[in-house]
């Protein structure tokens, strides 16, 4: 990544009224924000045929782009602003020819070869002088892979993805070429170079994204998109806590989510806290304890395996969400403890549902022919 470009170093400077853009301005674009962004369903393998369009799946932020004249704004995936965290993409976003689009992308922080999440959870941050310092210590780029509403201002969410691609490759053509900070994601319709984009890069990539050519754009559900990571993942709520034995420290989270009832169930648990971290989490997780935590299955219910210590647990208000590591998921819930991989600050509890570990039909009898 280069170093951070002057000239956006000198117009964030600038007093916000004598900036050529504006932020949380009034929009009259055909999608109305908060829009919600498409989905994707976690499988093992990556589907093949004709109808497919493979592309890598980035580490980062998910973020709908909106533009319309001076008014700009940064939609995460669960609806919230991202604006105000990186002027340095407001200002890029500010400089392309047409006054009003809507891209779909992803957010990240370069470092090195790769992207630095943690760098990217760091730019998070109340104080409008640190954010003005990681922009320029680290600055972000944005990974640009749909287009909603294209250069003449037309919504092009019921337009099958196949269309929808060749006009975001004309759009980047005419209008990215020499941007540092907006770059478009390759795209292919062939699976034999997505499984090569993965042994060329191994764990790097954060896996492989699959989408339906032939659907349009299906805002807020799972229908016409499939990942593939390179690891099992769920997203889900911290529904409680238990404390080591014999000391006043968390020991592992409780995890939640939800079902088809808005019912929060419990469905397993994270011991993989670093040592160094526990006491502050500890004060933060207090802050929140709550009942009931969880309103549907909650820990420590009858069974063979209960314990007096499985009983004893915290429930907290459903404010955090972390993305865990699994192996399986059945009879609803975890089979083995989860590895925490990260928080994720930019994801709402309520996002955090069943459907990410729904469980797909096979007949295991055919693996034994």
């Amino acid at each position: 990544m280069p170093p951070y470009d002057g000239a956006i170093k000198n117009l964030l400077k600038r007093p916000a009224e004598s900036r050529p853009f504006c932020v949380n301005g009034e929009m009259t674009l055909a999608l109305h924000k908060p829009f919600p962004p498409m989905e994707a369903l976690s499988v093992d393998e990556i589907p093949a045929g004709k109808n497919w369009q493979y592309e890598p799946k980035w580490d980062g932020f998910r973020s709908l782009i909106f533009r319309d004249g001076a008014a700009i704004e940064l939609q995460s995936k669960s609806g919230q602003s991202l604006t105000r965290y990186f002027p340095e993409l407001v200002v890029s976003v500010a400089s392309l020819k047409p006054k009003r689009f809507v891209l779909d992308g992803e957010i990240v922080v370069p470092s090195g070869r790769a992207f630095s999440f943690d760098d990217l959870l760091q730019r998070i941050h109340p104080a409008a002088s640190r954010v003005k310092r990681l922009a320029g210590e680290t600055p972000a780029l944005l990974i640009v892979f749909d287009l909603l509403i294209g250069d003449d201002g037309q919504s092009l969410v019921k337009t099958p993805l196949a269309s929808r691609r060749k006009l975001l490759e004309a759009f980047a053509r005419k209008y990215l070429p020499g941007q540092k900070t907006i770059r478009l994601s390759p795209a292919t319709t062939k699976i034999a170079i997505a499984k090569k984009w993965l042994k060329q890069v191994g764990e790097n990539l954060d896996g492989i994204i699959a989408k339906r050519r032939d659907l349009p754009y299906e805002s807020g559900n799972r229908l016409g998109m499939q990942k593939i990571k390179n690891y099992r993942s769920a997203d889900c709520v911290v529904g409680g806590f238990r404390y080591n034995e014999g000391r006043r420290t968390v020991g592992s989270l409780l995890l939640g989510l939800y079902d088809g009832q808005d019912l929060l169930n419990h469905v397993g648990f994270t011991s993989a806290l670093k040592s160094e971290e526990k006491k502050a989490l500890t004060v933060k997780l207090e802050k929140l304890i709550a009942a009931p935590g969880f309103s549907g299955d909650k820990p420590g219910g009858p069974s063979r395996w209960s314990t007096k210590r499985s009983a004893e647990w915290k429930p907290l208000k459903p404010k955090l969400v972390v993305e865990v590591c699994y192996d399986h998921f059945s009879g609803g819930r975890f089979r083995h403890g989860t590895r925490l991989l990260r928080w994720r600050p930019d994801k709402t509890p309520r996002q955090c549902t069943m459907d990410q570990v729904r469980q797909k039909k096979a007949d295991l009898m055919k693996l034994l022919k």
